[in-house]
């Protein structure tokens, strides 16, 4: 691998409480999982690996030239699968790792792309991610939109799911209104170090991160840096739902790429 070079991993399981058998669900006649595949091919990494611990899984990708690692089944998180992954692929502790979550069947590679980018352009930083500007006052409101606040290097202060910061005036008297752009919906794509992944699985979950079920926290609770970009396009939702689904499946029928 070359000084900037990249791998894409794809942490992927079968298990889904709201939608069941999730990475399997066909969308233009190939499981969703293979989607994610295919745009993490169109990136600039060297190497692309789903990680499952579902034999499904990896006979989904016969056929398709892929590289599949059988994972262990009992790993709390991606963030863990991924640190199974670069240690079963004897990775350096520089090598740099993107994680892409098999339900982003929509995820553009100029994203993988950057935020790769954005972890080698700061050398004391474990891990990247990427954030995009929140316009709506109903999602900066939203617990389930992850806020995060940056310092002027692009490094991360905090995420939350309150809304942060908090203008102090203008909420007292309009909190319908966002008067400024200081608020940033946190985008839950990640680059890590290798060497970042063999301290983070040995480490207990941390008291913030408990409290705000945010495993990013645990990395700022040891003094880790987390550089933090803007994302240069749109970002679509993940698949978490069949209404989901369905919206992925009319967005390729109106790009001509489900018939």
């Amino acid at each position: 691998m070359g000084m900037q070079d990249f791998i894409v991993v794809i942490p992927s399981r079968f298990a889904s409480t709201r939608l069941p058998g999730k990475p399997l669900r066909e969308i233009a006649g190939e499981p969703m999982v293979a989607h994610v595949w295919r745009r993490a091919l169109g990136s600039a990494a060297a190497r692309v690996v789903v990680a499952t611990d579902d034999e499904r899984i990896r006979t989904a990708f016969d056929g398709l030239d892929a590289e599949v690692v059988m994972t262990r089944d009992d790993h709390p998180s991606g963030t863990d699968r991924l640190a199974e992954v670069a240690e079963r692929l004897a990775l350096p502790d520089d090598a740099v790792l993107v994680n892409v979550q098999g339900d982003e069947p929509l995820i553009p590679p100029a994203l993988i792309d950057q935020v790769a980018m954005r972890l080698f352009d700061d050398p004391g930083a474990s891990i990247s991610t990427l954030a995009e500007p929140i316009t709506e006052v109903e999602t900066l409101f939203d617990p389930n939109a992850v806020k995060v606040v940056r310092e002027a290097s692009g490094r991360a202060l905090y995420f939350s799911r309150a809304p942060i910061p908090w203008d102090r005036d203008a909420f007292a008297e309009r909190p319908e209104l966002l008067q400024t752009d200081a608020w940033l919906r946190h985008i839950g794509l990640y680059a890590y170090r290798a060497g970042f992944l063999a301290e983070y699985r040995d480490w207990a979950p941390s008291p913030l991160e408990q409290l705000e079920q945010l495993e990013q926290l645990r990395a700022l609770h040891h003094g880790h840096a987390i550089q933090v970009g803007l994302a240069r396009e749109p970002n679509p939702p993940g698949v978490d739902t069949e209404d989901d689904l369905e919206r992925v499946r009319q967005w390729l029928r109106a790009e001509g790429e489900e018939t």
